[in-house]
């Protein structure tokens, strides 16, 4: 879908075959739910070719979990816009939720998964410490601005600043999202914190405050000033060491 992903497995048992299947899958992941493949099943049914209940079972857990989101941030997440479904805020994080489990599957305890800016991580890097994950800048791309570090866990980052205004408010889709240029959330894992990042940041300001709600997630918003507003407990992530 237009992304960079990236791996790194640090287990001894590694092999190249290992690695070759999740890039396969992240292949299939893209013919099946890419808006911009003309003969991808999302394609499909947005042209009324492919009914929901005849296409994979892949899809159709996209469409329930989408639908799942929707309710649980009361209306912010909305795969349907302009009658038109695009499930890209919900799907690349559980795409690469399911890309580490086929890791563990095969015998990985410590690697990170990363597929356009929203990663995962297990285990230990390859200096036996947590995982460090840098968060970007919104204003200049080559500088970091939090480094944190984790394990087990999910980091996904909602914004403008990379691919333009793509997010909207789905109660109000002509409201252009300009108070805050990114958010960032860690969740449990990527898929819980891809989709809450993406309803959070449609709530503009008041996305932090939702992200502070939910049990087990830590969110780091930046506004349009430049000025960061972060959970209580996000802090307990950023290494003391650390520049931030």
């Amino acid at each position: 879908m237009g992304m960079p992903v990236t791996l790194e497995v640090v287990d001894a048992g590694v092999t190249a075959a290992v690695l070759e299947a999740v890039f396969a899958y992240f292949e299939y992941i893209d013919d099946t739910f890419s808006t911009y493949k003309e003969h991808s099943e999302i394609s499909r049914i947005n042209r009324h070719e492919l009914a929901l209940e005849d296409a994979g079972e892949d899809m159709q857990t996209i469409f329930a979990l989408a639908e799942q989101t929707r309710l649980e941030s009361d209306g912010f997440f909305d795969i349907l816009h302009d009658g038109l479904y695009d499930p890209s805020g919900l799907v690349k994080g559980w795409a690469i939720f399911q890309a580490a489990e086929l890791l563990r599957q095969k015998g990985m305890q410590n690697f990170y998964v990363e597929a356009g800016g929203d990663i995962q991580v297990a285990g230990k890097n390859a200096q036996g410490q947590d995982w460090r994950v840098g968060i970007r800048s919104p204003f200049h791309l080559s500088q970091i601005i939090k480094v944190i570090a984790v394990s087990e866990c999910g980091v996904a980052t909602s914004g403008s600043y990379i691919r333009g205004p793509h997010v909207y408010n789905p109660r109000d889709s002509q409201q252009a999202l300009k108070e805050i240029v990114s958010l960032s959330v860690i969740g449990p894992d990527i898929y819980e914190a891809d989709r809450f990042a993406t309803a959070a940041f449609a709530m503009g300001r008041a996305g932090i405050g939702f992200i502070a709600r939910l049990e087990g997630f830590e969110g780091y918003m930046v506004d349009r000033n430049g000025m960061a507003t972060l959970t209580s407990g996000f802090e307990r992530f950023v290494p003391h060491a650390a520049f931030s």
